[in-house]
């Protein structure tokens, strides 16, 4: 045998026994038909084991020349032969309970008719066409018959060499809907019965046998397709009943609005299911819309949509099949469209002005109703209306709301009004929606809707009045009785004064405050101590105007800590470098809190507050630095410091504003010196020391005529003369180390030089001159260079000397006492410029803090007469 034909006829055999397995009803017997001889794994058949063990868990066979499988299905192992007719094992079926069953399978081998088959096998693998597997059927729906009608015929290529009966099974045929198909059994023509409806049933597989007289099957099982036609018997028909729309009113041409859709139940993709849609009416009539034709969506053609005009539209829609064409089916639907309101209209009070008329001091009453007119939909953001004063109501006496009833707006007032300050009031309302206003292109110029409303207030005679109604106080805890604390005062609101209101605490008030009947001053009427501390008390007041009309005041007082102590300023000297930087002035309070900082710092003086710049730091710390046109120099500058509890307390600092780079180095000639007061004895002792100079000069003078140059400059030198020097007076303590130079002296001030100028000039006196350099007194090197010969040149006659000193001498004794504004002063400095030859010491005066670098240790060792002018001008 050929392979191709043993593959052909092993197939043949497999399909054929499957088939016969599974159509056997039997459960404990099977029996199939197979050849004589089968090679090793090959398909004997298959046993229905669903049919006879829900679950078999063990399946074994009891011959071993055949395995079975789980599903049932039976292979040789080994090549098998049959020598008769018939061979029979048993299937041994085991379930997971232990439950048996045994199965016995019959073989029944055909060595003729497979000999046959085969050879017609090899006989139909050289045909072109066969008969045994025709194209499928079609059968017309709803056909008209007549019945029975044959529709197929199938025919067997075996039965040239076989008998050959046709059967069929499937739907239509042995199972729902049964009887509908069957095939006669000698010709296998195939015949309907009776009209089939498509929609139920578009087709039908049905399976064709075609077996021997003795139960072969020569030929393998033919599945056959029966196809219904559609036939054009169904209307397509809208998915909803009635479709309902929105289309916002004024939308532009082209707005899809929605979309309609309609099913047909006959053949898809066929012209029965091609679907066409059109409007057939619009109510009213506008065409306004548009139906595509084979999408079924609505869009707008135009946007003269005006809700207000209409609001609704009603369209007849039709859907029809056949592509549209008049022999179509069709049906008919609804489409309802609503207009939605957008806010195109602009709300409008119900009049442009409106004047009321209210008594004075009235409270939370309703004065006046304003409609609002709107062509919006009722009840819509579109329509609801919002008011609002915008002018003449700065403060907040009226309010204005919406009732949603009736949408009106309410205006009324929330605070009483005062017909003494003001008897007409004027208010500016304006009215919007809720919704903002939306302008279309034909609409009207958007219009605020504005409406004046003009308040007239109507006197009435009223109380007094108490501003504040309420007053809270803190009382300082260690008060005297009687001390006053404060007023609590009412005023007639028709006068707008207090005159003629008496005052009263109303009975059953604590007893530690009294008020003035006629002034309203409040004072104490116990002492208050620490014991009272924190004590508070509710306090009414009652006033009484002419009429006998009254008002009600309330007093809340709290005895706070006790202010015993004023701020103050425990550091009142200061120095300003020319940088400006500023200098933090601190004040410090003894008390506890709350009567401690922070502090309240003023400036009494306008002149001097406005020449400063100032800070407050930390509430206890004031930052002052001077102003951008301030010169240099000292300034007294009075403060008043008050406490957190009321008490202030002044302070006096003095600042030095410096042309320095720091604080040490600042030098300012000053007109007065805090650090030394001259009395009558001190200027005493500073003339009878100007006499001694002046005596000493002349001796001087005396000697210059007497002895030589040379000889009066080596005793000059050898005594240690005192440095010339522009001051005699102390200026300072001379006891204090910081001895500043004077830098300049001036002829015509008290407390500057006589005759003396600054650093590098010359002064003139009876023809001779004398330079002066280094802080107005000769050195050394200027002694020996030019000394000795001015002193041969000419000296200085005591003549000359007298008349240039007698006469400034007296106005100086006369002048030393008082200031540049001709007032008596407590300090002042006397300069002299003169106090013979010069001295290699320099001045006493101009001493600086450079001692090391001056060596002027020479001054431990004065002469007992200049110690005692000295210790005579200290400041005791």
């Amino acid at each position: 045998m050929a392979p191709a034909a043993a593959a052909g006829l092993r197939g043949a055999l497999l399909l054929g026994l499957l088939v016969l397995s599974l159509f056997c009803e039997a459960c404990k017997e099977v029996t199939f038909n197979i050849p004589s001889k089968l090679e090793a794994g090959t398909l004997v058949g298959r046993v229905n084991l669903t049919e006879c063990l829900k679950s078999a868990a063990h399946i074994s066979s009891s011959d071993p020349d055949f395995r079975i499988l789980e599903d049932g299905s039976i292979y040789t192992t080994n090549s098998i032969s049959l020598s008769s007719e018939e061979k029979t094992f048993t299937m041994l079926l085991k379930d997971t309970q232990g439950y048996e069953e045994k199965i016995h399978v019959n073989l029944l081998g055909h060595q003729e008719e497979i000999g046959k088959t085969r050879h017609t096998r090899e006989t139909v693998l050289r045909r072109a066409k066969r008969r045994w597997a025709p194209i499928p059927s079609f059968v017309m729906e709803n056909s008209l018959g007549p019945f029975p009608m044959q529709i197929q015929q199938v025919q067997s290529d075996t039965a040239q060499h076989y008998t050959i009966y046709y059967s069929a099974s499937g739907p239509g045929i042995d199972k729902d809907p049964k009887g509908l198909f069957y095939i006669e059994k000698e010709t296998g023509n195939i015949f309907v019965t009776r009209p089939i409806d498509r929609e139920t049933h578009p087709s039908f597989t049905i399976v064709c046998y075609a077996n021997t007289p003795d139960g072969y099957s020569p030929e393998v099982p033919l599945l056959h397709k029966i196809k219904i036609e559609d036939d054009n018997d169904n209307a397509p028909c809208f998915t909803q009943d009635i479709y309902h729309f929105v289309v916002p009113e004024h939308c532009k041409p082209g707005t899809v609005i929605g979309e309609v859709i309609a099913e047909d139940k006959d053949e898809a993709f066929t012209l029965h299911t091609d679907l066409r849609y059109r409007i057939v009416s619009e109510q009213p009539s506008s065409r306004v819309f548009s139906i595509h034709s084979e999408t079924g969506v609505i869009t707008t053609l135009s946007s003269q949509l005006d809700r207000e005009l209409v609001d609704k539209y009603i369209l007849l829609i039709e859907v029809r099949d056949m592509g549209g064409q008049p022999f179509g089916l069709c049906t008919t639907g609804t489409a309802v469209i609503t207009v939605q309101d957008i806010n195109d209209h602009a709300p409008q009070c119900g009049l442009s002005s409106y004047e009321i008329k209210v008594l004075e001091n009235r409270v939370n009453v309703e004065i006046l109703r304003i409609p609002c007119l709107d062509k919006d939909e009722l009840n819509s953001p579109a329509w609801c209306c919002k008011f609002s004063i915008v002018k003449g109501n700065e403060d907040n006496h009226f309010t204005i709301t919406t009732d949603k009833k009736t949408n009106e707006g309410v205006l009324c007032i929330s605070k009483g009004l005062d017909y003494e300050t003001g008897n007409a009031r004027i208010l500016e309302i304006t009215v919007s929606n809720e919704m903002p206003y939306a302008a279309v292109s034909y609409s009207k110029v958007h219009v605020q809707g504005i409406c004046n409303v003009r308040v007239i207030v109507l006197d009435e005679d009223e109380g007094p009045v108490f501003n504040p109604c309420l007053l809270n106080m803190t009382i300082n805890g260690c008060l005297a009785t009687g001390t006053v604390v404060g007023k609590h005062l009412a005023v007639d609101p028709e006068t707008g004064n207090s005159e003629g209101i008496r005052y009263k605490i109303a009975p059953d008030q604590c007893n530690w405050l009294t008020i003035d009947e006629n002034s309203g001053e409040l004072k104490t009427a116990i002492r208050l101590d620490v014991e009272m501390e924190k004590r508070q008390c509710n306090i009414s007041v009652i006033a009484t105007d002419r009429t006998g009309k009254t008002g009600t005041g309330t007093i809340w007082a709290t005895v706070g800590a006790c202010n015993r102590h004023v701020p103050r300023v425990p550091v009142d000297e200061y120095t300003i470098c020319k940088d400006r930087k500023p200098v933090c002035i601190t004040a410090v309070d003894p008390d506890e809190p709350p009567n401690g900082h922070p502090f309240i710092f003023r400036i009494t003086e306008r002149a001097i507050d406005s020449a400063w710049k100032q800070e407050l730091r930390d509430g206890t710390t004031l930052c002052i630095s001077p102003a951008a046109n301030l010169p240099f120099g000292t300034y007294r500058i009075p403060f008043a410091i008050m406490d957190n509890g009321g008490k202030e307390g002044t302070s006096i600092v003095n600042v030095k504003f410096c042309n320095c780079v720091t604080p040490r180095d600042c030098v300012i000639k000053q007109s007065r010196s805090p650090s030394v007061t001259l009395g009558v004895w001190a200027i005493l002792a500073m003339i009878l020391g100007a006499l001694l100079l002046l005596l000493i000069l002349v001796t001087l003078c005396s000697c210059y005529g007497r002895r030589t140059v040379s000889k009066h400059v080596t005793d000059d030198l050898a005594n240690q003369n005192l440095i010339i020097s522009n001051t005699e007076a102390p200026g300072e303590e001379v006891m204090d180390p910081n001895i500043i130079p004077l830098q300049s002296a001036t002829v015509n001030s008290c407390d500057q030089g006589v005759g003396m100028g600054t650093v590098g000039h010359e002064v003139t006196s009876g023809g001779q001159s004398f330079e002066m350099s280094k802080g107005g007194h000769q050195t050394l090197e200027s002694v020996r260079g030019y000394g000795q010969s001015m002193m041969e040149q000419g000296r200085y006659s005591y003549s000359e000397w007298q008349n240039f000193t007698h006469a400034r001498l007296g106005e100086k004794v006369n002048m030393c006492r008082q200031d540049e504004e001709n007032k008596h002063s407590e300090d002042y400095v006397l300069s002299y410029n003169y106090e013979g030859r010069g001295s290699l010491a320099g001045s006493v005066g101009c001493c600086t803090d450079q001692q090391e670098e001056e060596a002027l240790d020479f001054l431990d060792q004065l002469e007992p007469k200049f110690r005692t002018l000295a210790e005579t001008c200290v400041k005791r």
